[in-house]
């Protein structure tokens, strides 16, 4: 009994001491140290768990040899060391995470969140960290499997079978590697970075998350596209933000021969003047084609300071000389032209076509 009490009370002892520094923390240090709030929301868990395992552990010395509790003691060390390194596992992970949280919030305060910079240093950073603690992870499994003898004796004879067994892993996790391998050029390559604007698969989406393993891109219209990361390496794809300041839109209207192109490009750069999403850089008006079904080709380029805007003044330009064209000049809408010829004057021409009159 004596055993337990001591377990209980060392437990107890430890979890009050991490709920002191949490509180002390919260309300003394949180004033002059921001970064602290960030601190106790991803640590107090994993730190509570932490500490109540060690807090186990050296209650465990208090057994007396006669105590019910000491025929287990071996079995509960084990399994407590066992859950002593996931818990400290978990509290690296989440002390990494706020790290590198803190940096990265130091950084988008000091310049624009959406500059290309950033959006690279942020993409690095979180692929690094994701990878950081899938490495941790795999040492703390093998920490654990290792821990029990019959797992030693295979992991002896797998050794010395090193050269085969590495064959064969490399062959069942070559996708997985693959894709590992990719995110890591992807990142530092910045060919690619949380943020961007793509168009995939003949979509517009942005870059919502790039892990170890796959990229997740939402749709304009709001799905989530799940694409492996070595889809971008292997496959080509449209990238509108990969430098700032790019975003040119244009808007093609197909008119008849009589439009007065001065007059409408003298509309367009009214409207797109007035618009508040106009970034005050492009504006053009030209005829790109002249096409067989008698009408000529306008093109309208207007530029913005992001993709949405670029959108939303493309269609407000579209509209705008839709409705302008129809009101002000209706013969420049696209027209089916014919001529009428008197069937009276047609003849043949012996070989069974009619042709009019001279």
């Amino acid at each position: 009994m004596q055993g337990w009490i001591a377990l209980g009370a060392t437990v107890l002892v430890a979890v009050a001491i991490v709920e002191v520094a949490r509180r002390i923390m919260t309300s003394r240090m949180a004033s002059r140290w921001p970064f602290t709030a960030e601190i106790v929301r991803r640590c107090t868990k994993p730190a509570f768990a932490t500490a109540a395992i060690i807090g186990a552990l050296i209650g465990l010395v208090a057994v007396n040899q006669g105590d019910y509790l000491a025929r287990y003691e071996p079995t509960l060390e084990h399994g407590l060391v066992l859950a002593l390194t996931a818990a400290t596992l978990w509290l690296i992970v989440q002390a990494g995470y706020v790290g590198t949280d803190i940096w990265l919030d130091n950084l988008a305060k000091l310049g624009d969140p959406e500059d290309p910079e950033y959006r690279r240093l942020r993409t690095q950073v979180l692929l690094l960290r994701r990878l950081a603690a899938a490495t941790a992870a795999v040492i703390a499994a093998g920490v654990v499997l290792f821990s029990f003898p019959g797992v030693r004796a295979v992991g002896a004879g797998l050794l010395a079978s090193a050269g085969l067994a590495g064959i064969i892993a490399g062959l069942a996790a070559r996708s997985t590697l693959g894709n590992l391998m990719a995110g890591l050029q992807l990142a530092f390559s910045n060919a690619l970075r949380i943020g961007d604007i793509v168009v995939v698969e003949e979509r517009w989406g942005w870059v919502e998350e790039i892990t170890l393993t796959y990229v997740v891109v939402r749709a304009w219209t709001g799905p989530r596209m799940i694409l492996p990361v070595s889809y971008f390496t292997e496959n080509p794809f449209e990238a509108w933000s990969r430098q700032r300041h790019e975003f040119v839109g244009t808007v093609y209207l197909r008119v008849d021969w009589m439009v007065p192109i001065e007059e409408v490009r003298q509309e367009l750069y009214r409207f797109v003047h007035a618009s508040p999403l106009w970034d005050q850089r492009d504006c053009v008006l030209n005829i790109t084609d002249v096409l067989p079904d008698g009408t000529v080709e306008l093109r309208a380029l207007m530029s913005t300071h992001d993709w949405a805007s670029n959108w939303d003044l493309r269609c407000d330009v579209r509209e705008h000389l839709v409705t302008f064209l129809r009101e002000h000049y209706p013969s420049a809408l696209p027209r089916l032209r014919a001529e009428l010829v008197d069937p009276t004057k047609l003849t043949g021409d012996g070989s069974g076509r009619i042709q009019p009159e001279p």
